[in-house]
């Protein structure tokens, strides 16, 4: 099943594509992606997923046996399998950079190609850019909770589907994770690999020493046990009882690792028996079940654990498992156009956002105006594909990390804490508010 073919996508599209096309509608269209509104859970999101969104536009074709399954189906005329057998991307994207804090209406992504291959792309760069969007943005909040801690990514065994762990594992590096447990998220966008043992490898020897010595003998480096699988603190004891043989042969113990019970209690007194038995420099690290409320509580108690591997409540965004974001049509054949749905309206038109600074360095304030338009403040949105080729090379995840963490540096303090307060402000600049209320009143539906 491939991913990325173009097949993946909605049956509405290609209705509305035939219907295009048998009307003369192929003239060009620009759609924005963006959110409409933040939900209580998130204050900011953290974009992710431009990179992908890239390839699968380079990349788009249908395959001659997709083409061959839409004639089977009896759905659609002749005249559009000719036109999906040709159909390339050749149009222009503009894109907010991975990393980059964003807020509500703020576009992340602009496509401006003709109106059948612009309206093709919308399920799959929805796919790709609300999901890892969607993780980057839960992961800032844990980076953001721990910022001197070790974070790893544990959650592919829980995402939503293997595309979904690999991607997540990619957007939560780009927040600031240390790295992955993943094996292929590992390869493919060259991050670091952390990982230890399961508790069946302990059950599988008839004692905790015996399977230590075992996985100390076969691996050596980056050496961590997992201890809670019997009695921890005895577990902790072995370690500490162990230590000068495996020292003696050239192997340290990097760490420990606790997977169950109340990790803040169990944590002060592994570290009381490491430090005691001569380990100080013997790391601990924790996971099983943790999310934002528990990691918050390690840290304001002062739980001596270096690190942790967040699994489930990462790769879900278990707190807000979605967020309201739209591709809207914003202008066609030069027009502005803009949708007044109850609740879903939209600005019209093509557009920048602009993002201020106080004297302190933080974000002071975003406006949201016509791509034309003159405003102060650094301009978010550049172009990053021209006539279907792309700009630059790929950003390397380690430049996009960068930019993540001056952004979150740069947050305003309450969003920075994470805690509900005033909203950071997105200003909508007069232009923009007067081009709507043209358009409003040429299509009859009132004013701004």
């Amino acid at each position: 099943m491939p991913a990325d073919g173009a097949l993946l996508t909605d049956l509405y599209q290609l209705n509305m594509i035939q219907a295009y096309l048998e009307h003369g509608k192929t003239e060009t269209a620009v759609f924005e992606f963006f959110v409409r509104n933040l939900p209580p859970q998130r204050q900011f999101l953290v974009a992710a997923g431009l990179e992908q969104a890239i390839v699968f536009l380079k990349n788009l074709r249908f395959a001659p046996e997709e083409l061959d399954w839409l004639k089977g189906t009896g759905r659609f005329g002749a005249d559009l399998i000719e036109y999906l057998a040709a159909l390339r991307f050749e149009g222009d994207v503009h894109a907010v950079a991975e990393g980059t804090a964003c807020f509500a209406d703020e576009p992340l992504l602009r496509i401006t190609a003709p109106l059948p291959v612009a309206q093709l792309v919308e399920t799959r760069l929805i796919n790709l850019l609300h999901f890892q969007t969607l993780i980057a943005s839960k992961a800032a909040r844990f980076v953001l909770r721990a910022p001197e801690k070790l974070l790893v990514d544990f959650g592919l065994r829980r995402a939503h589907g293997a595309e979904a762990g690999l991607l997540a594992a990619r957007a939560a590096y780009i927040a600031g994770f240390a790295g992955t447990a993943t094996m292929l998220a590992a390869r493919e966008f060259a991050m670091p690999l952390y990982g230890t043992m399961a508790h069946s490898f302990i059950q599988a020897f008839d004692g905790e020493a015996e399977a230590f010595a075992a996985f100390a003998d076969s691996r050596p480096d980056h050496l961590v046990f997992l201890i809670d699988t019997y009695d921890t603190e005895a577990a902790a004891q072995v370690v500490v009882a162990m230590a000068p043989k495996l020292a003696a042969a050239g192997i340290r113990i990097e760490g420990v690792r606790l997977d169950s019970g109340d990790l803040i209690a169990l944590s002060k007194s592994v570290r009381q028996i490491l430090d005691a038995g001569g380990l100080p420099d013997t790391t601990i690290f924790a996971s099983g079940g943790i999310d934002e409320p528990e990691l918050a509580a390690m840290i304001t108690q002062c739980a001596p654990i270096d690190g942790f591997g967040i699994g489930t409540s990462l790769t879900t965004s278990h707190d807000c498992p979605a967020l309201d974001c739209a591709y809207k049509l914003q202008e066609y054949a030069g027009v502005a156009r803009r949708k007044r749905s109850e609740g879903k309206s939209t600005w019209p038109g093509r557009k920048q956002v602009w993002r201020a600074y106080g004297r302190d360095g933080r974000m002071s304030g975003d406006v949201l105006s016509l791509e034309h338009d003159v405003q102060d403040g650094e301009p978010l949105i550049r172009q990053v594909m021209k006539s279907g080729n792309r700009m630059d090379a790929p950003a390397p995840l380690a430049a996009l990390r960068a930019r993540a963490a001056r952004d979150l540096q740069h947050l305003p303090e309450n969003l920075r804490r994470l805690e509900r307060g005033s909203p950071y402000p997105v200003n909508i600049a007069e232009p923009l508010r007067r081009l709507a209320g043209e358009v409003d009143l040429r299509t009859g539906t009132g004013g701004a």
